[in-house]
């Protein structure tokens, strides 16, 4: 069965115009036009895929942000009118997967959903075995990541550069390394990485690996291999 969208979208016309897109793709697709609508919407449906509008009446698309990431890892492209690096930092801070600024074309749109989507299913590399650093296990094959056996709640993207972290225990990775093997097809700031990385770290603080991530001063990030 072909992927759920939900597009989340109180311009009409936009969200039509999406929706035609997104099912010329081959996408599902369902419509929320404000963020009440949507929550109720996505705890129905189960998308795939959440296209989420910032500037939303009611509740807002970072309240539902909040709310589907409470819920779970659905991934999240949010959609923004403005194009200052603090609002799509917030967005990402929150556990958002990716961002698009308007006026945007609607085939960029679809090229980054198919791109969250593709991030986060298994991939060709997915076969192989788990990775292990010290309690961690990253499990690719199930896009999984485990603290002594204790599943983390992983966004796609959290899982991706967590996954590229493990592979090389003690080395640093610079942002733009991670930047690259976790959204190759985003426009992304480098700042994005430590949006994600803050949020994995605080999931590994709470699983009780407070030492395991450790941020590298002016090159970026590294995993304790004896942590």
């Amino acid at each position: 069965m072909s992927p759920l969208i939900l597009i989340v979208e109180d311009e009409a016309q936009l969200a039509e115009v999406l929706e035609a897109y997104a099912q010329q793709e081959g996408y599902r697709t369902e419509r929320a036009a404000d963020g009440h609508t949507a929550l109720t919407v996505y705890r129905a449906a189960s998308p795939d895929l959440i296209l989420l509008d910032v500037m939303l009446p009611g509740k807002s698309g970072l309240d539902v942000l909040k709310a589907v990431r409470a819920d779970g890892n659905t991934p999240v492209i949010m959609v923004t009118a403005r194009a200052e690096e603090t609002d799509q930092i917030v967005g990402l801070e929150l556990g958002a997967d990716d961002y698009v600024v308007k006026p945007f074309r609607p085939r960029e749109v679809m090229a980054r959903i198919k791109a969250v989507l593709r991030r986060a299913s298994p991939g060709p590399d997915d076969s192989e075995k788990p990775l292990r650093v010290g309690a961690l296990e990253v499990d690719r094959r199930a896009v999984v990541a485990r603290i002594a056996g204790r599943p983390l709640s992983l966004t796609p993207a959290e899982f991706r550069l967590l996954a590229q972290l493990a592979e090389a225990p003690g080395r640093a990775f610079t942002r733009e390394e991670l930047l690259a093997a976790a959204l190759p097809d985003s426009e992304a700031l480098e700042r994005v990485v430590d949006a994600h990385l803050a949020s994995v770290r605080r999931k590994l603080e709470a699983e009780g690996a407070p030492h395991l991530l450790r941020t590298v001063r002016g090159v970026g990030y590294r995993l304790e291999a004896e942590a």
